[in-house]
């Protein structure tokens, strides 16, 4: 018997590499948890086609959307550790363990991280016809004559626009009311529409709106101006250095895959993030990419869950 247990533990610490060597020799899921058309689901695409592209095998993209990204995340954490199913999700992730008390999940414990593959900065846009403010110093200004009389929209609670929205009021040391909506796209309907007078968005998002005149931005949550948006100024500008915010993305496997898939994995995924066609894309999107290796892109994580939770706690924020 000792002989026989002798054999499957050699059997099982060289099955691994064995096995890494032929990947991928089948389809490859990406699990999005958020339905298509989305910003993740954006993203995830262009890149599912550049690695189907380069390594020969379908990559596909699987939605699966509830729970504020957390069903697909769940689902993928427990996912095979074969390389067969990959995570793709976003800022929500970090933002996670903080604001739901029965995550049955752990982002950093349950994932190894792959990339950060698109950063796209926050902008702060408000209603033209309705907020009388031209720069980021009026703003401030406006709301705080104003104390909760002003109202922000965010695509729900526990995302990232409601993170940014508290982040900016506790930084300014302002009063402003949040209104959650089923979605980014509703909110910036309202906003448009003058019901809420701002919002805490997504660049890529926010852009078509700014171009016709209906909302103006005030100011770009990012180190440096936006190429699509030179002639507004960065928060750090604009008088509020350290207001720094953006919806990013990343690529994960599940923790414990074989080593040799993660490595061959990251460095596709490099390949891919370089290529001409996925770079015109990210242009497209005002994205650039994040830490494209495994070390950076973990640490990156962790950052942004530290800041995160801050935030949750010093805004008691939290979601059943």
């Amino acid at each position: 018997m000792k002989g026989l247990s002798a054999f499957f533990s050699i059997l099982a610490l060289t099955a691994s590499p064995v096995f890494a060597q032929g990947w991928p020799n089948k389809p490859v899921a990406i699990i999005v948890p958020f339905p298509a058309g989305g910003g993740t689901d954006v993203f995830a695409r262009p890149l599912a086609a550049q690695l189907s592209k380069q390594l020969d095998r379908q990559f596909i993209i699987d939605n699966r959307a509830g729970a504020g990204g957390n069903l697909g995340a769940s689902q993928a954490a427990r996912a095979p550790k074969d390389g067969y199913t990959l995570f793709l999700g976003g800022t929500s992730v970090s933002i996670a363990p903080s604001v739901y008390p029965k995550l049955d999940y752990n982002p950093q414990k349950d994932f190894e991280t792959i990339a950060i593959i698109a950063v796209v900065p926050q902008v702060i846009v408000v209603n033209s016809e309705h907020v009388k403010a031209d720069n980021l110093r009026e703003l401030i200004g406006l709301a705080k004559r104003n104390p909760g009389g002003m109202h922000y929209g965010s695509s729900g609670n526990g995302t990232v626009h409601q993170f940014a929205a508290e982040l900016f009021k506790m930084t300014a040391g302002v009063d402003i009311a949040h209104v959650p909506y089923k979605g980014a796209a509703p909110a910036m309907q309202d906003l448009m529409g003058g019901q809420i007078e701002m919002m805490f968005d997504g660049l890529g998002g926010a852009l078509p709106h700014i171009k016709t005149g209906r909302i103006k931005a005030i100011a770009v949550a990012s180190r440096s101006r936006a190429a699509a948006l030179p002639g507004v100024p960065t928060t750090a500008e604009a008088g509020m250095p350290g207001y720094e915010v953006a919806s990013w993305y990343a690529l994960w496997v599940p923790a414990g895959t074989p080593k040799d898939i993660v490595d061959r994995l990251g460095a596709e995924v490099g390949k891919a993030l370089a290529s001409p066609e996925l770079k015109q894309i990210w242009a497209g999107l005002n994205a650039t990419t994040g830490p494209t290796n495994p070390k950076d892109a973990t640490v990156f994580l962790s950052d942004e869950t530290a800041r995160w939770a801050k935030v949750a706690k010093e805004a008691s924020i939290k979601i059943d």
